[in-house]
């Protein structure tokens, strides 16, 4: 027997096709594996047109929020109830880190760079509000550790 008839002859060749997306789910269909799982470091403030921008209607998933003031986190909180609430962003990224694929860092400057850093060493991708960092070493520390755990990274100027 011939190797094309044995193949014919058990089914084992069968003809596919791969099929976009879009056909499947129609214009502008986004598979629900091909969203981003974001975390928010601050909730409140300029975080809220962060986290409303990433969001986009949908288009990416907010799974966790963390501020240290629930004041400030209100709105955050009650616009994506479904996501993990934090008051310690260590935690936040320990405990979800298998959940969330990039970091939105939004809080008091202070903070900026420490917050990113623990991110991209999860090799988590990050988007920091500015001041990016305090000094330019810290910066190139951080560009550094980008190249290093090969993440993306923007910072917001409002430019």
């Amino acid at each position: 027997m011939k190797r094309r008839d044995f193949l014919k002859s058990t089914g084992a060749v069968t003809p596919f096709m791969i099929v976009p997306r879009f056909v499947l789910g129609g214009k502008g269909y986004k598979a629900p594996s091909d969203r981003l799982n974001v975390a928010a470091l601050g909730s409140g403030g300029k975080a809220e047109v962060n986290l409303a921008n990433t969001y986009h209607g949908g288009t990416e998933n907010i799974v966790a929020l963390c501020d240290v003031d629930d004041r400030m986190a209100k709105k955050s909180r009650s616009k994506w109830p479904k996501a993990s609430y934090y008051k310690d962003y260590r935690k936040l990224l320990e405990i979800e880190d298998q959940n969330i694929d990039a970091v939105i860092v939004s809080t008091p400057d202070h903070m900026h760079g420490v917050m990113a850093m623990a991110a991209m060493s999860q090799g988590k991708h990050v988007y920091v509000e500015k001041p990016l960092t305090h000094d330019i070493y810290e910066a190139r520390i951080l560009t550094q550790a980008a190249r290093k755990y090969q993440v993306v990274t923007q910072m917001g100027n409002q430019g």
